[in-house]
Formats: structure tokens, C-alpha cells, sequence
């Protein structure tokens, strides 16, 4: 209240409203007498004008402080709904019974029915002046808009889609019409919310938004699950129109359904899944009071991981980095926001013996989350050799020495492009897959778990970022092939995986997430190209280059050999170990390692004979 009060633009609204809740206490008192005696002013009893009189000034200070403990001086008019107008029938009411009984405490005479034609005078003036706003902001909208409103659909005929109408109807910022509502309830249908008719269900869509020329639709469905909202987003791509949606339930909660509330729809609405969601407090119970360390903390998912980890109160958090610049971002953002964390950032690289082993011994961590890599397929198609030395190199040293210093955990990000890999990368990863499971049978103090991921939604390099600026750029956007598929999840979600695999691990796991149906690249770039207001191949044109050295037309999760196990979580599975020989497999790696280091041409042979799945052309 202190702060309100100091608003100035707050007292000026209070001031007004005050005085003209005096004046109404004044003109509802002069009138109801003058209504008793039906207008004629010479027949009022004197007494009874000096008895008003009298009693004015305590009614006046009496009915202000009744208003003020029914909020009638701080709520907000311009939303009022009917809770406001009961807090004003309340509050007349109470003034009413008051200026009655003070009246006789007082012994001033008044005729008993000035009383009841006082108290519904003060009623009318009331509702009249906390509504005439919001008449006026009607009145004004409906009729005065100076520029041609654009013509809008929503869909959604509940609490949130009557709540958008009203303030689109209301607000002096919003120049759209709601022209047409759609519901998929049929008790709704052809029936009118803040006057406008429900036209049909989802099926009407298209020919309402011609019938009515609709440029804009609406999806105010807080509550629909994530296919709902594919289906309906699907329906609408095929118009013109622009695109909008309401975010969540939590608005309708907290009364805040707004037109400001709408944002565009992002591609993730278009997977058609709900969001994946583990038990993070039994995770978080392992991490608070942790030495946690993660390599590759500066990137798209290692960044992540240090935001959430921070979030739970670790002992410490070492973010392990080659790249300074992506060190540097993560670790103002952590001082930031969690000033009291231990924080260490280090650069330094994993292909470094001497630094990784140095720093383990020196932190000796609780847990290791191991997203240092090299993850693009093309660039490592061109540089093999690379691909062994950060990856397979990297992820063999940093496991090595985690368990001479006692790591307890050890969690390695992986790719669903390590499952029957066509590229280098792909291969790479299968690699490092198979060190983790040597590492979890040699080493007992240590459990060693993979977590397998499809594509991750906006991280670096990843197609989304492309293809926005390419669309920036006026096109065109290059997709591959048009036939190309691939798993996609968010990097909340990817980072959520990786700390539940934390909690579930015994030990040689290759955890895998269920992510739903995959997705066909060239509807992504096409739908990505319809929500950011263009035609494809009318104002963006789409080019198809040829899939890559090394790139396949879809993505598998689990090779066929490894079968899966369920968890407590149902979207995640587990792949069971593959036995493999742990000495050859050692004498493989070393092999593998002087031939990355001497540049050899034949370093991907060799991973064929480590990873008999992998396919590649010379």
C-alpha cells in the first residue's frame, strides 16, 4: 500500500474516485428526499433537510471508509468483473445500514423510506462511475477505431478465449476484431461469448477464415495437450493467417490471461508431445552438497546442465571448457545469478592428459558429466582424425581419470547418430559408448552411463538457428532431402535426461528417450517458414542440396543387438551392455590413437573394424 501510495499517477485515480464518491453521497442523500416527495421541493418537511444536513458530513467520512475496506479505491476498474461489482453492492449496502442506524443513534427524523431510495440511488452512481470506464473504452473501440481493425479467430470458446475477446474488445492498444470463435464442444457451437458467435469446430476453420477474412487466428486453449495443439497449428498453416497462442494454465491461475500473454507458436508445438518430465528431486538430493564437474560447460547442453546444477546447491561446480568465450558467457551468467555458488571455470582441453588428470586429482568431483565433443557431421567428415582425438581420445582420458580419483558417477552425452553410424561422428560417439561400458566393468569405485539423445531444438549448429537465418535473409533454405527425417527434443529436456540418468545409474547403462514420432526436416523448415509470416516457396524458396558425406536419411535410437529396459520413467528406456572383449577393445583404442595422431588415412577402417555397424564411403 506504501508503494501505491507514492505512485503519483495512484493518488491522482483516488483523489478523483473520492471525490466523486462525495458528491454521489451528496446528490444520493439531496435526491432520495426529493424522490419521497415525488420532485415536489416545497412539500419536504424542513426537518428532514436539516437532518440530512446534519448527518452529511458523518456520512460522507463513514461511506469512504466502508469503501475503502471493500477495495474500492484499489482495485483495478478497468478489468472489474463480478467480484468488483458485489464488493460495490456491499459496500452501498453496509453504507446504507450505517447512515440508518447512525441517523437514529442521533435522533435525526428522516421519512423510512428515504433509507431504501437512498441506498439504491448510491448503488446507480456507484456502478456507474467504477464502470463508465470500461463502458467508454467499449464505446470508443466499437465505434471509433480510427484505422481498419485486422480481422481476427479464436479458437477456444472457455475462460482464456472469453478473457483474450474482452480485452481485445476493450484495449486501446489492440486494433484487431474478433470476427468468429471456434470450439470443438458441440454445446457451444453457434452460441455467443462477449458477443461473438461460435461458428463450428475445428473442421470450420478454413472456411470461416475466408468467410470472415480473417488475418489473424487466435489459440486460447491454455489447457490442450501438446497433439492438440500440432493438429490445430496444422490446420491453420494451411491460411494465410498469422499465428498466435496462449502459453499455459498458469495465467488462468493467476487471473492473468492477457493479449500480452500471447506469443508466436514455436516449433516445438509442432512435435506433437508433451514435454518429457522426471523426478529432479530425487536427482537434486544427489547433487546438493556435490563436487560436480562438466566438460564442454560452455556449450548448447553443458550450459544447461551448470544452470540446473547451480540451482541445487552443489558444494561446487567446476565448468571444464576448451573454448574461453563460451567459459567466460556461463560463468557471468552463474555469478549472476547464484552469487554464493562455488563456482570454478578452467580451460583446458580433454585431449590433454596431464590437465585432466590434474584437475580431477586436484577437485577429486562426486560427478562428472561428460559433454565435451566435436558434434558436427559434416565438419568431422573433413577432419576424422579430429573426431577420434576430442572424442574418443577425450572421453577415454577424462573417463580414466575420473576413476583414479574416485569419481563416483560418470555421465557421458551421446547421439542417436552412434546407432548403426554412417559418419565419422556417429562412430566416434559408438566408441565412446563402448569405453564407458569397458570403464563400468575394469573400474568397480565408478558408474559409468551414456545418455543417448536425438537432435536438440536451438542448440549451436542445430538446424532451427539455420534455417531463421536463412528466412532473415530472404531465403533460400536448404534442406537436404526432402525425405529426411530426424528425432528432435528440447535442451530442458536433454539436460533432464542426463540428471535422471545420474539417479538411475547401476553402472554400463546407454540410457535412450522416447521422443515421440520423428519429424520430416523439409514440413520443419516449411512450417517454420508459415510461422514467421512468408509462403514457402512463394516468398522463401526451399533448395535442396543432397544429403552430406556421411548423413542418412533417418536416425536410429537402439541398435538391434542391445533390447530395452524400462525405468520409473516411462518416455526413458535403457539398452542393455554389449559383451565385447575388454583387451581387444584396449588394443584397439591404442591403435586407433597413433593413427589419429599421425594424420593416417586409414583412421576410418580402423573405426570400422571397432564399430562393425559403421558404414562409410572412401
Amino acid at each position: 500500500m506504501k508503494n501505491l501510495i507514492k505512485n503519483p499517477e495512484f493518488r491522482i485515480r483516488v483523489s478523483i474516485l473520492l471525490l466523486a464518491d462525495i458528491f454521489s453521497v451528496m446528490l444520493a442523500s439531496f435526491l432520495a428526499l426529493v424522490i419521497r416527495f415525488e420532485f415536489e421541493l416545497h412539500n419536504i418537511y424542513p426537518p428532514f433537510i436539516e437532518a440530512m444536513y446534519q448527518y452529511m458530513p458523518v456520512n460522507i467520512v463513514c461511506t469512504v471508509i466502508i469503501f475503502y475496506f471493500f477495495h474500492m479505491y484499489t482495485s483495478l476498474w478497468k478489468y472489474a468483473s463480478v467480484k468488483e461489482l458485489s464488493n460495490v453492492f456491499l459496500a452501498v449496502f453496509c453504507s446504507g445500514v450505517g447512515q440508518t442506524i447512525g441517523m437514529h443513534i442521533l435522533n435525526l427524523k428522516v421519512p423510512r423510506s428515504y433509507y431504501i431510495i437512498y441506498t439504491i440511488l448510491l448503488l446507480f452512481l456507484e456502478v456507474a462511475i467504477r464502470f463508465s470506464y470500461r463502458l467508454m473504452r467499449f464505446l470508443r473501440n466499437e465505434y471509433y477505431v480510427r484505422e481498419q481493425p485486422s480481422n481476427v479467430m479464436v479458437i477456444g470458446a472457455g475462460d482464456a478465449g472469453a478473457a483474450i475477446i474482452k480485452e481485445m474488445r476493450l484495449s486501446k492498444f489492440v486494433k484487431q476484431k474478433v470476427c468468429c470463435v471456434i470450439d470443438d464442444n458441440p454445446a457451444k457451437q453457434y452460441r455467443y461469448i462477449e458477443g461473438c458467435q461460435i461458428v463450428g469446430n475445428r473442421n470450420d476453420i478454413l472456411e470461416n477464415v475466408s468467410k470472415y477474412d480473417i488475418q489473424k487466428i487466435i489459440i486460447a486453449i491454455p489447457t490442450a495437450s501438446k497433439k492438440d495443439i500440432k493438429e490445430l497449428v496444422h490446420i491453420c498453416q494451411k491460411t494465410d493467417c498469422e499465428l498466435r497462442i496462449l502459453p499455459g494454465t498458469y495465467q488462468l491461475i493467476n487471473g492473468e490471461v492477457s493479449v500480452s500473454q500471447l506469443r508466436k507458436v514455436e516449433i516445438t508445438d509442432l512435435l506433437g508431445r508433451e514435454q518429457v518430465k522426471v523426478n529432479n528431486e530425487e536427482v537434486f538430493r544427489l547433487i546438493k552438497g556435490c563436487t560436480i564437474m562438466v566438460t564442454g560447460g560452455g556449450g548448447s547442453i553443458g550450459s544447461e546442465l551448470c544452470m540446473q546444477i547451480a540451482a541445487n546447491e552443489p558444494k561446487c561446480l567446476i565448468v571444464f571448457d576448451v573454448y574461453e568465450n563460451n567459459a567466460y558467457d556461463i560463468q557471468q551468467i552463474l555469478r549472476k545469478k547464484y552469487p554464493d555458488l562455488n563456482l570454478v571455470v578452467l580451460i583446458g582441453s580433454v585431449r590433454n592428459t596431464n590437465r585432466i588428470n590434474s584437475v580431477m586429482m586436484h577437485y577429486r568431483p562426486d560427478m562428472v558429466f561428460h559433454a565435451a565433443a566435436h558434434k558436427h557431421v559434416p565438419l568431422m567428415e573433413d577432419s576424422p582424425n579430429e573426431a577420434i582425438k576430442n572424442n574418443v581420445m577425450g572421453t577415454c582420458k577424462t573417463a580414466k581419470a575420473a576413476a583414479a580419483a574416485g569419481v563416483k558417477k560418470f555421465v557421458l552425452i551421446s547421439t542417436d547418430k552412434a546407432v548403426n553410424p554412417t559418419n565419422i561422428m556417429g562412430a566416434s560417439k559408438r566408441i565412446c559408448e563402448m569405453i564407458i561400458q569397458m570403464m563400468n566393468r575394469q573400474c568397480t569405485e565408478t558408474d559409468y552411463v551414456a545418455v543417448r539423445f536425438g537432435n536438440v531444438l536451438g542448440s549451436n549448429g542445430s538446424v532451427i538457428p539455420l534455417f531463421k537465418k536463412q528466412i532473415a535473409e530472404g531465403g533460400p533454405v536448404t534442406v537436404t532431402d526432402k525425405n529426411i527425417i530426424r528425432y528432435f527434443m528440447t535442451i530442458p529436456e536433454a539436460v533432464s535426461l542426463v540428471l535422471q540418468a545420474s539417479h538411475y545409474a547401476k553402472g554400463g547403462e546407454i540410457f535412450v528417450l522416447d521422443m515421440g514420432e520423428p519429424v520430416k526436416i523439409d514440413d520443419m523448415a516449411r512450417n517454420l517458414i508459415r510461422l514467421s509470416g512468408y509462403r514457402p516457396d512463394v516468398d522463401i524458396e526451399i533448395k535442396y542440396t543432397g544429403l552430406r558425406p556421411g548423413e542418412k536419411l533417418y536416425e536410429e535410437l537402439l541398435m538391434d543387438e542391445e533390447g530395452l529396459t524400462s525405468t520409473e520413467n516411462e518416455l526413458i528406456h535403457i539398452g542393455k551392455p554389449i559383451e565385447m572383449d575388454d583387451d581387444w577393445f584396449d588394443e584397439k583404442l591404442k591403435e586407433l590413437d597413433k593413427a589419429s595422431r599421425e594424420e593416417s588415412d586409414r583412421i576410418k577402417e580402423l573405426v570400422s573394424e571397432i564399430v562393425p555397424t559403421y558404414q562409410y564411403v572412401d
